[in-house]
């Protein structure tokens, strides 16, 4: 009886999932924050947000998206609707457009993970300028049963 409380507890404790924390990385072009759960549980529906601030005239904003946020994991809705869509060496992109100085772009992603995508999975986040690398948030996740 104790071991099926102390699991309630545990829980309770978010040690299973779906509490988010933001994650940041920088470059003197751009800032990259992204706020989303690294330990997530099967079946759970749960939110990414992206968002850019652009430290210099960004003329074509791309995020790029590790197979790992799509592998097993139900794509719900991305809001506001990227300019464009499209794999960039097995890779999500998602074109942002134009983020003028001191501005940000803000996308929204939702998900739903699967049962049987248990273990850690890498969701790296890259952003471009067109094609000129800008910076990467490196991240992993951790999916309980």
């Amino acid at each position: 009886m104790l071991l099926v409380c102390l699991v309630g507890v545990l829980a309770l404790a978010n040690l299973f999932g779906q509490h988010p924390s933001t994650a940041t990385a920088s470059s003197p072009a751009a800032t990259l924050r992204l706020y989303a759960p690294t330990h997530l549980r099967g079946g759970l529906l749960y939110m990414a947000r992206f968002r850019v601030t652009a430290h210099s005239d960004l003329k074509q904003a791309t995020l790029v998206l590790d197979p790992g946020w799509a592998e097993s994991n139900t794509i719900n809705t991305i809001e506001p609707s990227p300019v464009g869509e499209a794999s960039r060496n097995g890779k999500l992109s998602f074109d942002l457009g134009h983020i003028g100085v001191g501005e940000s772009f803000v996308l929204f992603m939702e998900f739903q993970m699967n049962p049987t995508n248990v273990g850690r999975h890498t969701q790296n986040v890259y952003l471009y300028d067109g094609n000129t690398f800008l910076l990467v948030l490196h991240r992993t996740i951790t999916v309980f049963p």
